[in-house]
């Protein structure tokens, strides 16, 4: 019989009547470590999850996912256990060995660039039609990313539109939402097609492992959100920050590559270039750099988890800026121009018809709170958002 203790922060229970504890040690490092009942038992020390991002009250861990897949229940509660301190404190988190061969999102990013290097025309004919469909390309300057607090989207988009063009993919088979392919276009455009449709099955893989750890982590069954994600209803969107001069932003002090904005669903898997810009909110109000590690990807909760959660989760806000300064340097850099960014963002969301409520434990007599929410389906709350922001 077990307990967790995660960086000296709230004791986890790994099984409900482990509340019948007596006394437990108090972890004052970076690293979850596991306290058996019988004090004569040694303790047994799990993979760190080690802060990478301590500044101005916020701190992001650095995650390693390998035990999840590869490890005992107790490596895996312990890593489950980590993913939801991280999210209930910041709302992000670096996440290595997640399973994603760093070759294959080479070669996303690689046909990402070569699909935003196409003619204009070429890319405004796979173009959106509705904020409900929420599929294909979209221009610079026609998004302005939204809080759930903020309305006047077209007050903010006419301030400051954000500078990047983006390319949504979803799910193939739906009739109300079709995917617009460049692959009637040429070779290269098939190859796209192919690469990111084989992306988006990975990404759908590796949503519901972040989910199922998540489940453990609020002391729910490990499947419990499996039925909630049965058709995938996520989106790729390959995002193209295009090479902007310095004085664009020395000009106009609220001009953000991407405004400030909460994420609208579960979760986001962000997959960065080397280049940055990637700012998170801090809890004194102050946005502090997420600069890119080397194969990780940024995981963040988004706000349709957070009102899940009834508020357990943080959804917290992020912006994209212009890159540091160390991100600028190399003879190829030009002193005068911020270079190209890209990205890639994999939003992990519930099925359309699935109600959305308070979970399980975050409401009533035992969370001392009532639920904060009525219930919604996920395709109504998506689809308000949506429309907010185009």
């Amino acid at each position: 019989m077990y307990v967790y203790r995660y960086a000296g922060a709230q004791v986890f229970p790994l099984f409900f009547d482990c509340y019948h504890l007596k006394c437990c040690h108090v972890c004052s490092f970076d690293i979850l470590h596991i306290f058996a009942m019988n004090s004569t038992d040694p303790v047994q020390e799990i993979r760190p999850a080690s802060t990478v991002v301590d500044q101005d009250e916020l701190q992001i861990p650095l995650i390693d996912f390998g035990p999840f897949f590869t490890g005992t229940p107790s490596d895996k509660h312990a890593v489950a256990l980590s993913i939801t301190a991280a999210f209930k404190t910041s709302g992000f988190l670096y996440l290595k060995a997640h399973g994603i061969p760093p070759s294959v999102v080479s070669r996303v990013f690689a046909s990402s660039a070569q699909f935003f290097a196409r003619p204009q025309k070429q890319k405004e004919a796979l173009g959106w039609t509705t904020p409900q469909s929420n599929r294909g390309y979209t221009t610079i300057g026609r998004e302005k990313l939204t809080t759930v607090e903020e309305t006047n989207s077209d007050t903010l988009r006419a301030s400051a539109p954000d500078i990047k063009e983006t390319m949504e993919i979803g799910r193939e088979g739906v009739e109300s939402r079709p995917n617009h392919w460049p692959d009637s276009l040429d070779e290269e455009g098939k190859e796209f097609k192919e690469t990111m449709q084989s992306f988006f099955e990975m990404g759908q893989n590796l949503h519901k492992h972040i989910m199922q750890a998540i489940a453990l982590g609020l002391n729910l069954p490990e499947h419990f959100f499996d039925e909630y994600i049965d058709t995938a209803n996520n989106t790729l969107r390959l995002l193209h920050y295009p090479p902007v001069k310095q004085d664009v932003f020395k000009n106009n002090p609220n001009q953000v590559r991407a405004g400030e904005h909460s994420d609208y669903g579960s979760i986001t898997l962000l997959f960065q270039d080397r280049h940055g810009g990637l700012q998170v909110r801090s809890p004194s109000g102050t946005f502090v750099d997420a600069t890119p590690i080397a194969d990780t990807i940024v995981v963040n909760a988004g706000d349709l988890l957070a009102r899940w959660s009834n508020d357990t989760i943080k959804s917290t806000r992020h912006r994209v800026i212009q890159p540091p300064k160390s991100g600028l340097e190399g003879p190829e850099v030009n002193p005068e121009i911020y270079p190209a960014r890209y990205s890639v963002a994999y939003f992990c969301n519930p099925d359309d018809d699935k109600l959305i409520e308070a979970l399980p434990g975050t409401f009533g007599e035992a969370a001392q709170v009532d639920k904060k929410y009525s219930g919604i389906t996920a395709g109504d709350y998506l689809i308000q958002r949506l429309t907010a922001t185009h």
